[in-house]
């Protein structure tokens, strides 16, 4: 406890030095500057913020962060996570992808990241997971060598974007360039085991029409053994201006692949050869797409006016050997029927249709301009679920099976959400910001499993609840380049559909289970100093209440044990999160055309239980520190990064014991990986290369209760990669 806060206290007063460097540092003087030639030359800015308005949001007062992608040194040929977004303090990365992910799953304070199930993941502004409030699961996100930028909103964003604790990620998809009519790209890269992509792009301007498309293709052979993988994605985009005031796009986005899943290890298996693999017969396909169009209207200067419609139409399907006796039982031809035991077959159709309107305007009131920002977002989603079919006993990829389905179950998710937010500015230096939004949400639930003695078990449920978020958030700037700010907002999850699912005859569901609720709130100071310093300092508390889980219990008149679906307790997240870069070379000389930076993204996050049977435990996968410090050298033609990433231990489940027969149980030790990228830039070429995890090192991020494992799930060891990029 000491220990917490006194690190608190540095952190305040890191933070109040800064401020006072940068009070000292300007002055009132005055320069004459000579001519400035715009020759396309880009320096590193490291982690920006969003303005206070932007696109019809409000941000003031809320902590944001954004990435500038195409600043970045990083492997985006396999969308390292690490590298790509590493610099976000506190953020928690699972990586899978190379065990039968398509992307890694990221999370913030202690929140769970598998799939980033804990987040609001958007493309250009709109949803692109299957259903926000039912089946929130990420499978998809666009290639980062399309990415332009990356927003991210902590969980105040849950006024403007939807409940939810974990906050905004939202991938900004490049443009066609102005006054071009043509423009094509193409990126090529190699890299180990057996890693090679191709990237191409296309784009330009007719008149008042400008599209952009890309399509990229990716193959594996996966540094484990039976990790094989490719994946073909594309988008494509057309937007016509009709006029200054109003232009219409729409949006495809696809993503088809084949992964071949080694599964989990045991602690054993893993200590003896991290890159083991006692399945051979796990394969899964996820095809995704999304369609989107958009219609935005400026009616006038102070006016902006945008509607939004997605749907969405996926699927996930996989055959494998379960996770029937966990990790440690081999998968090998019983000798008695010479043949291996049949596979599981499991398919997952997903529909999704919504509609978000918004409107922002900019009032007087007195002698201040204000900002009202508001909206609806209504939405419809659809999901079916088929379990338990049994498969082949073969070894290929092959999704046929014997027989019925063992669980048939339909889910449906009906969402209608309008929200407010307003800006009033008392001064030029001071912003208060209180919204709301109100939620109403119906899920439903009806279908079949069938029990290991044959019997269907069925259920047909349905739950509806109408609920209202609200919070408030101010900014004070004291100087034109530094703010504080500060927030607190209510978030909310509902029960999903695997949490509304029964699970067998022996088990039950608490009728009178809840939806999770809590809150999310900062309090912070960031800004720069010239070009040579940019910082961001904040303190947070996140409650999260009526955590949902399964405990055992015992029936009164039976005596037999059950399991128990229901809300198992709350918990507290709090702590610190710090994002420092110094730039020596612009601090020596202001001008200069190269830069040599240090950066430093640092979190202290204590995730524990607060009530309930797990009181004073740590929540499950909530590591305690997340560091990253990082060495960027950049210059017209040049630019490298090293990057360490430390990531302190964590438990797989909320028991917090180290040794376990349960998979999903059990300790996730700490680890320190070390990454190196470079760009060598000739005119429309480049050259890029480097390698993650220089020193090998044997880690994980996840355990897991079944798919893909059951186990433990490596991550990658040391790799190489090297690409061209051309523009023509």
């Amino acid at each position: 406890m000491n220990r917490r806060f006194t690190l608190v206290a540095v952190v305040i007063l890191l933070c109040t030095m800064i401020v006072q460097a940068q009070k000292k540092s300007i002055k009132d003087s005055v320069f004459i500057l000579n001519g400035v030639t715009v020759t396309g030359y880009k320096t590193m800015n490291g982690v920006g913020h969003l303005l206070e308005t932007k696109d019809g949001v409000i941000y003031a007062g809320k902590k944001t962060e954004v990435i500038i992608v195409d600043s970045l040194d990083a492997n985006k040929a396999i969308n390292n996570t690490r590298q790509i977004l590493g610099r976000i303090p506190g953020l928690n990365i699972v990586e899978s992808e190379s065990s039968g992910f398509t992307s890694n799953g990221i999370a913030t304070r202690g929140l769970n990241p598998n799939q980033s199930l804990e987040m609001n993941t958007r493309q250009n502004g709109y949803n692109i997971s299957a259903d926000v409030y039912g089946y929130n699961e990420a499978y998809y996100i666009p290639a980062m060598e399309a990415v332009k930028r990356i927003e991210l909103v902590r969980g105040a964003s849950s006024l403007q974007f939807g409940a939810q604790f974990g906050g905004l990620v939202n991938y900004i998809i490049e443009e066609a360039p102005k006054n071009v009519p043509s423009q094509f790209t193409t990126s090529q890269s190699r890299g180990s085991f057996g890693m090679y992509n191709s990237y191409n792009a296309i784009s330009g301007n007719y008149k008042k029409w400008n599209y952009f498309g890309f399509i990229q293709y990716r193959n594996i052979d996966g540094y484990r053994a039976n990790s094989q993988q490719w994946q073909f994605s594309g988008f494509g985009k057309v937007q016509y201006k009709a006029s200054e005031k109003l232009s219409i796009s729409m949006e495809y986005s696809f993503m088809r692949n084949r992964i071949q899943m080694p599964g989990g290890l045991s602690d054993s298996l893993f200590n003896a050869n991290p890159k083991a693999s006692i399945r051979a017969r796990n394969w899964l396909k996820s095809p995704w797409n999304i369609i989107s169009n958009n219609i935005s209207y400026t009616p006038t200067a102070n006016t902006t006016m945008s509607l939004i419609t997605t749907y969405l139409f996926s699927n996930r399907s996989l055959v494998w050997r379960n996770e029937d006796g966990g990790a440690s039982v081999l998968d090998t031809i019983g000798p008695a029927t010479n043949q291996y035991v049949p596979r599981e077959v499991e398919s997952e159709d997903m529909y999704s249709v919504a509609t978000e309107a918004r409107i922002s305007t900019n009032y007087r009131l007195g002698k201040n301009k204000n900002t009202l920002a508001g909206g609806v977002r209504v939405s419809h989603a659809w999901f079916k679920r088929l379990e338990d079919g049994e498969g082949t006993t073969g070894s290929d990829f092959d999704l046929s099976i014997t027989g019925d389905w063992g669980a048939n179950i339909k889910f449906t998710t009906t969402n209608v959400a309008p929200f407010v937010e307003n800006i009033f500015r008392i001064g030029d230096k001071l912003t208060i910001t209180p919204g709301a939004r109100l939620e109403y949400l119906r899920s439903t639930v009806d279908g079949y499993i069938t029990d290991d003695d044959g019997s269907r078990v069925y259920s047909n449920l349905a739950k509806d609840r109408t609920f209202l978020l609200t919070g408030i958030g101010f900014e004070l700037k004291p100087k034109s380049n530094v703010s504080v700010y500060g927030n607190i907002s209510q978030s909310y999850r509902p029960i999903d559909y695997s949490q509304l699912s029964p699970f067998g005859v022996a088990a039950k569901i608490d009728p009178n289970m809840k939806d999770a609720f809590g809150f999310n709130s900062d309090l912070g100071v960031r800004g720069t100093i010239k070009n040579y310093l940019n910082f961001d300092c904040s303190l947070f508390y996140l409650a999260y209440n009526n955590r949902i889980g399964t405990t055992v219990l015992t029936d009164s008149t039976t005596g037999d044990s059950y399991a128990y679906r229901t809300n198992i307790g709350n918990s507290a997240h709090q702590g610190v999160e710090s994002y420092i870069e110094f730039n020596l070379l612009k601090y020596l000389k202001e001008t200069s055309k190269r830069g040599l930076s240090i950066f430093n993204s640092y979190a202290y996050i204590d995730a524990r239980y607060t009530t309930g049977m797990y009181k004073g435990n740590r929540v499950e996968a909530a590591a305690k520190q997340i560091e990253r410090v990082g060495i960027i050298y950049t210059d017209k033609a040049f630019s490298s990064t090293i990057q360490v990433n430390y990531v302190g231990d964590a438990y797989g489940d909320a028991t917090n014991v180290k040794v376990s027969d349960d998979p999903i149980a059990g300790y996730i030790p700490a680890y320190t990986v070390l990454d190196f990228s470079a760009t060598y830039r000739i005119n429309n070429y480049a050259i890029k290369g480097g390698v993650n995890n220089i020193a090998d090192k044997a880690y994980f991020t996840r355990r897991t209760d079944e798919y893909p494992g059951p186990g433990i799930i490596p991550a990658i060891g040391r790799c190489f990669y090297i690409g061209l990029t051309a523009r023509f």
